[in-house]
Protein backbone atom coordinates (compact mmCIF):
# COMPACT_ATOMS: atom_id res chain seq x y z
CA UNK A 1 0.00 0.00 0.00
CA UNK A 2 1.06 3.61 -0.48
CA UNK A 3 1.90 5.73 2.58
CA UNK A 4 -1.29 7.77 2.28
CA UNK A 5 -3.30 4.56 2.67
CA UNK A 6 -2.99 5.11 6.44
CA UNK A 7 -5.98 7.47 6.11
CA UNK A 8 -9.53 6.57 5.08
CA UNK A 9 -9.33 8.54 1.81
CA UNK A 10 -5.83 7.30 1.05
CA UNK A 11 -6.78 3.66 1.50
CA UNK A 12 -9.84 4.03 -0.71
CA UNK A 13 -7.91 5.89 -3.42
CA UNK A 14 -5.19 3.25 -3.46
CA UNK A 15 -7.70 0.39 -3.48
CA UNK A 16 -9.69 1.97 -6.31
CA UNK A 17 -6.56 2.25 -8.44
CA UNK A 18 -5.65 -1.38 -7.76
CA UNK A 19 -9.16 -2.63 -8.57
CA UNK A 20 -9.19 -0.62 -11.80
CA UNK A 21 -5.81 -2.00 -12.87
CA UNK A 22 -6.52 -5.60 -11.89
CA UNK A 23 -10.08 -5.93 -13.21
CA UNK A 24 -10.13 -3.40 -16.04
CA UNK A 25 -12.90 -1.29 -14.52
CA UNK A 26 -13.37 2.41 -15.11
CA UNK A 27 -11.75 4.48 -12.35
CA UNK A 28 -15.07 5.83 -11.10
CA UNK A 29 -16.61 2.36 -10.86
CA UNK A 30 -13.51 0.95 -9.19
CA UNK A 31 -13.47 3.73 -6.60
CA UNK A 32 -17.16 3.14 -5.87
CA UNK A 33 -16.40 -0.54 -5.28
CA UNK A 34 -13.59 0.42 -2.89
CA UNK A 35 -15.98 2.64 -0.95
CA UNK A 36 -18.59 -0.12 -0.72
CA UNK A 37 -15.99 -2.57 0.57
CA UNK A 38 -14.70 -0.04 3.10
CA UNK A 39 -18.16 0.74 4.47
CA UNK A 40 -18.89 -2.97 4.75
CA UNK A 41 -15.56 -3.84 6.35
CA UNK A 42 -15.89 -1.16 9.02
CA UNK A 43 -19.68 -1.43 9.41
CA UNK A 44 -20.22 2.27 8.76
CA UNK A 45 -22.54 4.29 6.54
CA UNK A 46 -21.11 5.63 3.24
CA UNK A 47 -21.44 9.17 4.60
CA UNK A 48 -19.03 8.25 7.42
CA UNK A 49 -16.27 7.71 4.85
CA UNK A 50 -16.61 11.33 3.70
CA UNK A 51 -16.85 12.80 7.18
CA UNK A 52 -13.76 10.87 8.32
CA UNK A 53 -11.73 10.91 5.11
CA UNK A 54 -8.57 12.23 6.79
CA UNK A 55 -8.81 10.00 9.86
CA UNK A 56 -5.90 7.62 10.39
CA UNK A 57 -6.81 3.93 10.37
CA UNK A 58 -5.97 1.37 12.98
CA UNK A 59 -4.11 -1.78 12.07
CA UNK A 60 -7.32 -3.75 12.63
CA UNK A 61 -9.29 -1.54 10.22
CA UNK A 62 -6.59 -1.81 7.58
CA UNK A 63 -6.46 -5.59 7.96
CA UNK A 64 -10.25 -5.93 7.70
CA UNK A 65 -10.29 -3.93 4.49
CA UNK A 66 -7.20 -5.58 3.00
CA UNK A 67 -8.74 -9.04 3.38
CA UNK A 68 -11.82 -8.01 1.39
CA UNK A 69 -9.74 -6.16 -1.19
CA UNK A 70 -7.60 -9.23 -1.87
CA UNK A 71 -10.71 -11.28 -2.59
CA UNK A 72 -12.06 -8.57 -4.92
CA UNK A 73 -8.72 -8.38 -6.75
CA UNK A 74 -8.98 -12.13 -7.34
CA UNK A 75 -12.29 -11.49 -9.11
CA UNK A 76 -14.93 -12.24 -6.48
CA UNK A 77 -17.98 -10.00 -7.03
CA UNK A 78 -18.55 -7.21 -4.54
CA UNK A 79 -22.10 -8.48 -4.03
CA UNK A 80 -20.74 -11.83 -2.85
CA UNK A 81 -18.27 -10.14 -0.50
CA UNK A 82 -20.97 -7.98 1.09
CA UNK A 83 -23.81 -10.48 0.65
CA UNK A 84 -26.14 -7.90 -0.87
CA UNK A 85 -26.89 -5.84 -3.98
CA UNK A 86 -29.23 -2.90 -4.45
CA UNK A 87 -32.04 -3.29 -6.98
CA UNK A 88 -34.77 -0.73 -7.63
CA UNK A 89 -33.79 1.14 -4.47
CA UNK A 90 -33.88 -1.88 -2.16
CA UNK A 91 -31.18 -4.17 -0.80
CA UNK A 92 -31.41 -7.85 -1.72
CA UNK A 93 -29.44 -10.67 -0.18
CA UNK A 94 -27.40 -12.60 -2.75
CA UNK A 95 -25.06 -15.59 -2.78
CA UNK A 96 -23.26 -17.74 -5.36
CA UNK A 97 -26.60 -19.63 -5.70
CA UNK A 98 -28.32 -16.75 -7.52
CA UNK A 99 -27.59 -14.21 -10.22
CA UNK A 100 -26.51 -10.82 -8.96
CA UNK A 101 -29.30 -8.29 -9.71
CA UNK A 102 -28.23 -5.88 -12.42
CA UNK A 103 -29.43 -2.38 -13.34
CA UNK A 104 -30.40 -3.54 -16.84
CA UNK A 105 -33.10 -5.77 -15.34
CA UNK A 106 -34.82 -2.72 -13.85
CA UNK A 107 -36.09 -2.12 -17.41
CA UNK A 108 -38.08 -5.36 -17.17
CA UNK A 109 -39.56 -4.16 -13.88
CA UNK A 110 -40.48 -0.75 -15.34
CA UNK A 111 -42.20 -2.36 -18.32
CA UNK A 112 -44.09 -4.72 -16.04
CA UNK A 113 -45.20 -1.95 -13.69
CA UNK A 114 -46.54 0.03 -16.65
CA UNK A 115 -48.83 -2.93 -17.36
CA UNK A 116 -50.08 -3.43 -13.78
CA UNK A 117 -52.66 -0.77 -12.87
CA UNK A 118 -52.20 0.18 -9.19
CA UNK A 119 -55.88 -0.37 -8.45
CA UNK A 120 -56.21 -3.87 -9.96
CA UNK A 121 -55.47 -7.29 -8.47
CA UNK A 122 -53.71 -8.68 -11.52
CA UNK A 123 -52.11 -12.11 -11.48
CA UNK A 124 -48.38 -11.87 -12.23
CA UNK A 125 -45.81 -14.63 -12.73
CA UNK A 126 -42.02 -14.27 -12.46
CA UNK A 127 -40.11 -17.11 -14.15
CA UNK A 128 -36.72 -18.12 -12.72
CA UNK A 129 -36.93 -15.72 -9.80
CA UNK A 130 -33.39 -16.22 -8.40
CA UNK A 131 -32.93 -13.69 -5.59
CA UNK A 132 -36.58 -12.72 -5.99
CA UNK A 133 -35.68 -9.14 -6.92
CA UNK A 134 -38.19 -8.88 -9.79
CA UNK A 135 -41.15 -10.56 -8.08
CA UNK A 136 -40.58 -8.80 -4.75
CA UNK A 137 -40.22 -5.40 -6.40
CA UNK A 138 -43.45 -5.88 -8.35
CA UNK A 139 -45.27 -7.02 -5.21
CA UNK A 140 -44.08 -4.00 -3.23
CA UNK A 141 -44.75 -1.48 -5.98
CA UNK A 142 -48.19 -2.97 -6.74
CA UNK A 143 -49.56 -4.29 -3.42
CA UNK A 144 -52.86 -5.44 -4.97
CA UNK A 145 -51.10 -7.67 -7.50
CA UNK A 146 -51.07 -11.42 -6.85
CA UNK A 147 -47.44 -12.27 -7.58
CA UNK A 148 -46.19 -15.83 -8.06
CA UNK A 149 -42.50 -16.65 -8.57
CA UNK A 150 -40.92 -19.94 -9.61
CA UNK A 151 -37.41 -21.37 -9.67
CA UNK A 152 -36.02 -24.89 -10.01
CA UNK A 153 -33.23 -24.18 -7.50
CA UNK A 154 -34.12 -24.84 -3.87
CA UNK A 155 -31.15 -22.73 -2.77
CA UNK A 156 -32.35 -19.78 -4.87
CA UNK A 157 -35.88 -20.08 -3.51
CA UNK A 158 -34.53 -20.01 0.05
CA UNK A 159 -32.80 -16.70 -0.68
CA UNK A 160 -35.87 -15.30 -2.44
CA UNK A 161 -38.12 -16.21 0.49
CA UNK A 162 -35.63 -14.64 2.89
CA UNK A 163 -35.60 -11.41 0.86
CA UNK A 164 -39.39 -11.35 0.75
CA UNK A 165 -39.51 -11.77 4.52
CA UNK A 166 -37.02 -8.97 5.17
CA UNK A 167 -38.81 -6.62 2.78
CA UNK A 168 -42.31 -7.70 3.85
CA UNK A 169 -43.41 -8.63 0.34
CA UNK A 170 -46.36 -10.91 -0.35
CA UNK A 171 -45.16 -13.37 -3.02
CA UNK A 172 -46.07 -17.02 -3.64
CA UNK A 173 -42.83 -18.96 -4.29
CA UNK A 174 -42.96 -22.35 -5.99
CA UNK A 175 -40.33 -24.97 -6.78
CA UNK A 176 -40.90 -25.37 -10.50
CA UNK A 177 -38.94 -25.99 -13.69
CA UNK A 178 -40.56 -23.13 -15.58
CA UNK A 179 -44.29 -24.03 -15.87
CA UNK A 180 -44.24 -27.62 -14.53
CA UNK A 181 -45.90 -26.75 -11.20
CA UNK A 182 -48.42 -24.38 -12.79
CA UNK A 183 -50.74 -26.76 -14.61
CA UNK A 184 -54.10 -25.12 -15.23
CA UNK A 185 -53.05 -21.73 -13.89
CA UNK A 186 -53.23 -18.55 -15.96
CA UNK A 187 -51.82 -15.07 -15.40
CA UNK A 188 -52.41 -11.57 -16.71
CA UNK A 189 -48.68 -10.87 -17.00
CA UNK A 190 -45.68 -13.16 -17.19
CA UNK A 191 -42.14 -11.82 -16.87
CA UNK A 192 -38.83 -13.63 -16.99
CA UNK A 193 -35.08 -13.16 -17.06
CA UNK A 194 -34.09 -16.66 -18.21
CA UNK A 195 -30.59 -17.92 -19.06
CA UNK A 196 -29.64 -16.50 -22.47
CA UNK A 197 -25.87 -16.83 -22.89
CA UNK A 198 -24.48 -19.33 -25.40
CA UNK A 199 -22.65 -22.21 -23.71
CA UNK A 200 -19.34 -21.39 -25.40
CA UNK A 201 -19.53 -17.60 -25.01
CA UNK A 202 -16.09 -16.27 -23.99
CA UNK A 203 -17.73 -13.77 -21.64
CA UNK A 204 -18.38 -16.66 -19.25
CA UNK A 205 -14.68 -16.71 -18.41
CA UNK A 206 -14.55 -13.03 -17.46
CA UNK A 207 -15.82 -10.79 -14.70
CA UNK A 208 -18.47 -11.53 -12.09
CA UNK A 209 -20.23 -14.26 -14.10
CA UNK A 210 -17.36 -16.64 -13.27
CA UNK A 211 -18.74 -16.75 -9.73
CA UNK A 212 -22.45 -17.03 -10.60
CA UNK A 213 -24.48 -20.24 -11.16
CA UNK A 214 -23.81 -21.48 -14.69
CA UNK A 215 -27.31 -22.94 -14.98
CA UNK A 216 -28.79 -19.47 -14.53
CA UNK A 217 -26.60 -18.06 -17.31
CA UNK A 218 -26.31 -20.48 -20.23
CA UNK A 219 -29.01 -21.87 -22.52
CA UNK A 220 -27.67 -24.19 -25.19
CA UNK A 221 -25.34 -23.55 -28.13
CA UNK A 222 -27.03 -20.30 -29.21
CA UNK A 223 -28.34 -19.06 -25.86
CA UNK A 224 -31.94 -19.27 -27.04
CA UNK A 225 -32.92 -22.68 -25.65
CA UNK A 226 -34.90 -21.40 -22.65
CA UNK A 227 -36.30 -18.40 -24.52
CA UNK A 228 -37.72 -20.85 -27.08
CA UNK A 229 -39.35 -22.89 -24.34
CA UNK A 230 -40.89 -19.89 -22.63
CA UNK A 231 -42.21 -18.27 -25.80
CA UNK A 232 -43.82 -21.54 -26.87
CA UNK A 233 -45.29 -22.47 -23.49
CA UNK A 234 -46.34 -19.11 -22.05
CA UNK A 235 -49.54 -18.84 -24.08
CA UNK A 236 -51.10 -21.75 -22.20
CA UNK A 237 -50.60 -19.85 -18.95
CA UNK A 238 -51.76 -16.40 -20.01
CA UNK A 239 -55.24 -14.97 -19.88
CA UNK A 240 -56.56 -13.86 -23.29
CA UNK A 241 -54.90 -10.52 -23.99
CA UNK A 242 -52.23 -11.21 -21.37
CA UNK A 243 -48.65 -10.04 -21.82
CA UNK A 244 -45.29 -11.82 -21.86
CA UNK A 245 -42.08 -9.85 -21.24
CA UNK A 246 -38.66 -11.51 -21.54
CA UNK A 247 -35.20 -10.15 -20.90
CA UNK A 248 -32.56 -11.43 -23.34
CA UNK A 249 -29.06 -10.94 -24.70
CA UNK A 250 -27.74 -7.87 -26.45
CA UNK A 251 -28.07 -9.43 -29.93
CA UNK A 252 -31.19 -11.57 -29.48
CA UNK A 253 -34.07 -9.12 -29.92
CA UNK A 254 -34.86 -10.12 -33.51
CA UNK A 255 -34.69 -13.82 -32.68
CA UNK A 256 -36.97 -13.43 -29.66
CA UNK A 257 -39.45 -11.37 -31.66
CA UNK A 258 -39.57 -14.19 -34.21
CA UNK A 259 -40.20 -16.73 -31.44
CA UNK A 260 -43.05 -14.63 -30.06
CA UNK A 261 -44.59 -14.23 -33.49
CA UNK A 262 -44.42 -17.98 -34.10
CA UNK A 263 -46.16 -18.56 -30.76
CA UNK A 264 -49.10 -16.35 -31.74
CA UNK A 265 -48.29 -13.15 -29.86
CA UNK A 266 -49.19 -9.74 -31.25
CA UNK A 267 -48.11 -6.14 -30.65
CA UNK A 268 -44.58 -7.51 -30.44
CA UNK A 269 -41.76 -5.08 -29.76
CA UNK A 270 -38.39 -4.69 -28.04
CA UNK A 271 -37.26 -2.02 -25.59
CA UNK A 272 -33.75 -0.59 -25.07
CA UNK A 273 -31.88 -0.56 -21.76
CA UNK A 274 -29.86 2.38 -20.41
CA UNK A 275 -27.09 1.62 -22.91
CA UNK A 276 -29.48 1.70 -25.87
CA UNK A 277 -29.35 -2.09 -26.29
CA UNK A 278 -32.65 -3.84 -27.01
CA UNK A 279 -32.78 -5.83 -23.78
CA UNK A 280 -36.45 -6.83 -23.31
CA UNK A 281 -38.93 -8.11 -25.87
CA UNK A 282 -42.59 -8.93 -25.42
CA UNK A 283 -46.04 -9.17 -26.83
CA UNK A 284 -49.70 -9.75 -26.04
CA UNK A 285 -51.62 -12.99 -26.41
CA UNK A 286 -54.40 -12.81 -28.95
CA UNK A 287 -57.85 -12.58 -27.36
Amino acid sequence: MKDEAASVAGLIDDAGARISAALGLEKREARLEARVLAAFAWEVAPAWLIAHDTDPLTEAQTAQFTTLLARRLSGEPVAHLTGAREFYGRSFQVSPDVLIPRPDTELLVELALARIPPGQAMKVLDLGTGSGCIAITLALERPLAEVTAVDRSAAALAIARHNAGILDARVEFLDSDWFTALTGRRFDLIVGNPPYIAAADPHLTRGDVRFEPLGALTAGPDGLEDLRKLAAAAGAHLQPGGTLLLEHGYDQADAVQALLQAAGFRHIQSWPDLSGIRRVSGGDLSE
